[in-house]
């Protein structure tokens, strides 16, 4: 049976697990807290602490006892040591669907649009592709992570759409990150499509010691999952838990 649009989905959302190949069993209660709770999971990057395959097998191996779908974007760290694709593939093998620039859709009803975001700086103060070819390689990247979110979300057509990404679309999540990293911690070019789209929430990690809650210019909440953040909070639910 199909489900009802107007029904509520219980998200768990959480970033930064930032596994490691001697961590099994890490985050055994952490999925058996999801499995009880929530109806499907959002991770938002940094999965992996240095982007190495064994820290990939791990998280795969934790994450096997999943029992609700879950939708991931990749982070920095997962990109340190250019294993990437064999990281994703172990992650596939559980069920983890993990988006760069495309969608997942749950149960015809929820549309989860993921990129994995990039720095840039915001409002005014954006980084602008001028000077150095190294400075407008930097803007071309947050630029395209902007342009595939913008694709991913204008192929929902669901009654509902959530975002995740690992880079912040605003700048009111990072405070409490020290001011002079807070540019490279995400960027206002993200918030476009966000906004011209409507999504119902985003969700994004990075921003270890930012702020849990946000808006972007045009009303749309954004939430810092950070496990870190979560943990300071809430430590005995380190994720982020809502109905959508």
């Amino acid at each position: 049976m199909a489900r009802d649009p107007s029904s509520k989905i219980r998200l768990a959302a959480v970033g930064d697990l930032h596994c490691r190949e001697d961590q099994h069993g890490r985050f055994r209660q952490f999925v058996k807290q999801v499995n009880a709770s929530a109806d499907l999971l959002l991770l938002c990057g940094d999965l992996t602490d240095r982007g190495m395959l064994e820290e990939g097998k791990v998280l795969a191996e934790e994450l096997s006892a999943l029992r609700v779908p879950c939708a991931a974007v990749l982070g920095n760290h997962d990109y340190e040591h250019g294993q990437v694709k064999d990281i994703c593939a172990e992650l596939s093998k559980v069920g983890v669907h993990v988006l760069d620039g495309d969608h997942f859709i749950f149960e015809k009803v929820l549309g989860i649009a993921g990129v994995k975001g990039f720095g840039g700086g915001f409002g005014n103060a954006t980084l602008q592709a001028f000077g150095e070819g190294q400075t407008k390689s930097f803007v071309q990247e947050a630029v395209s992570e902007s342009l595939k979110l913008e694709a991913a979300m204008s192929h929902l057509d669901t009654p509902k759409r959530v975002v995740i990404m690992h880079y912040s679309p605003i700048p009111e999540t990072l405070e409490g990150e020290n001011i002079e990293i807070r540019p490279f911690l995400g960027t206002s070019r993200l918030a476009m499509p966000i906004d011209h789209y409507r999504a119902e929430a985003v969700f994004h990690g990075h921003a270890h010691h930012g702020t849990r809650e946000g808006k972007t210019r045009g009303g749309i909440p954004v939430y810092n999952v950070a496990m870190p953040l979560m943990a300071k909070h809430t430590p005995d639910q380190r994720f982020a838990l809502m109905e959508i």
